[in-house]
C-alpha cells in the first residue's frame, strides 16, 4: 500500500541582516528627531513668524514705538494710497523702486552671464577670476558706497575721466535725477558675483555632447550661444530674474549709504528724491518720522506686491530649457 505524499510546508528563512527593534526604539527616534529641529522651529517663531505677526498688528494701529499703538483699522493703508499730503512721497517711491528694478535686473542678469560666459571659457587661473569677480558681493556696503562715490564725483571720479578720453563731458551721476537710477543700477551689475557663479554652474550642466555636435553641424559662436547655450540655461534664468526682481524691489543698503542724509520729510533720497528706494521710504518713516504704523503697512503692501509679480512670472516665462 503507497504512503501518502506529504508536501513540505515552507519555512521561513530569517533574515541575519534584519534585527528586531526594541521597545521605544521608535518613540526614542521621535524624540531626537524633535530635538534635531527645535532650534531651527525656536529660529522660525521668534525671529520671523513673531516679527511678522506683530508688523501685521501694528500696520492696523498708529504707534510712534514709544507710547500705546492706538487701533485705526485700514486707515494706514488707505492714507498711503489716497492721501498726498501725509505721504507726499509714497507713490515717488514706488516710481523710482520700479524704475530701478527694470534697469538694474536685465542689466545684472546680462553681465552675470557675460562674466560666466568668460571664467568658462578660461582654462588656467578661472578660479583667481571668480574670486576677484565675486569680491563685490562680501564687500561691506559701506565700503562699496564710498568706493562708488568716488567714482561718480564729477570732478576726480575714474568714470567722467575714461569718458573724458571718448570726448563725452564729465557727468554728475549722483546730483542728476535722471542719472541717479542708471548709476544704481550700474553698481548693482558690478555686485552681481552670486548670479555669475549660478550661472557658471549652470554653463558647466550643459553637456558637451550638444555643443559638439552644434559645432558639427557648422554652428558658429553666436549661434551656439543663441540656439544651444541660452535655451539650456532658462531654468537657470528664470530663478535669476525671480529672486533678481525680489531682491530689486527690496533694494535698501545701497541707497541707504549714498543717500541717507537730509533731517525732513523727503530730504533723503537725493536730489527731487530721484532715489527714494521704497525701502528706504519705508525705513524713514519707520524710525526718523515716529510712523511705525504706516511703516509695517507701507511692509505688507510690498509683500503682496512682489507676491503679484512673482506669480506673473511663474505664470507667463518659460522655465523649461529648450
Amino acid at each position: 500500500m503507497a504512503s501518502p505524499v506529504t508536501a513540505a510546508r515552507p519555512t521561513a528563512t530569517p533574515d541575519p541582516g534584519r534585527r528586531r527593534r526594541r521597545p521605544g526604539t521608535g518613540r526614542r527616534d521621535h524624540l531626537v528627531g524633535w530635538l534635531l529641529v527645535t532650534p531651527a522651529v525656536v529660529y522660525f517663531a521668534v525671529f520671523l513668524l513673531y516679527p511678522a505677526l506683530s508688523a501685521l498688528y501694528y500696520s492696523f494701529t498708529d504707534w510712534d514705538l514709544r507710547s500705546e499703538a492706538n487701533w485705526v483699522g485700514l486707515a494706514n493703508y488707505a492714507d498711503l494710497f489716497t492721501d498726498d499730503v501725509k505721504y507726499p512721497h509714497f507713490w515717488k517711491s514706488v516710481r523710482v523702486t520700479l524704475q530701478y528694478t527694470l534697469i538694474a535686473v536685465p542689466l545684472t542678469l546680462g553681465t552675470a552671464l557675460a562674466q560666466a560666459l568668460l571664467v568658462n571659457a578660461v582654462r588656467r587661473g578661472s578660479n583667481v577670476f571668480r574670486l576677484l569677480l565675486f569680491l563685490p558681493v562680501v564687500t561691506a556696503e559701506a565700503a562699496v558706497g564710498a568706493i562708488w562715490r568716488w567714482l561718480y564725483d564729477p570732478q576726480y571720479g575714474l568714470i567722467n575721466s575714461v569718458l573724458g578720453l571718448f570726448g563725452v563731458p564729465p557727468q554728475n551721476w549722483l546730483n542728476t535725477p535722471e542719472l541717479v537710477i542708471p548709476a544704481l543700477a550700474f553698481i548693482a551689475a558690478w555686485q552681481c558675483g552670486i548670479s555669475m557663479i549660478i550661472y557658471l554652474a549652470g554653463l558647466k550642466g550643459i553637456p558637451s555632447s550638444i555643443t559638439e555636435a552644434a559645432t558639427i553641424d557648422g554652428a558658429g559662436p553666436v549661434q551656439r550661444f543663441r540656439k544651444v547655450v541660452f535655451p539650456m540655461l532658462r531654468p537657470t534664468t528664470f530663478y535669476l530674474l525671480v529672486t533678481g526682481v525680489i531682491a530689486a524691489l527690496q533694494v535698501f543698503g545701497l541707497v541707504y549709504v549714498i543717500f541717507s542724509g537730509g533731517g525732513g520729510k523727503g530730504a533723503a533720497g537725493g536730489p527731487e528724491q530721484s532715489g527714494l528706494a521704497y525701502v528706504l521710504h519705508l525705513y524713514l518713516f519707520a524710525f526718523r518720522y515716529d510712523a511705525m504704523g504706516a511703516a509695517c503697512a507701507m511692509s505688507f503692501i510690498l509683500l503682496v506686491f512682489i507676491m503679484i509679480i512673482t506669480a506673473v512670472q511663474f505664470k507667463f516665462v518659460k522655465q523649461e530649457a529648450a
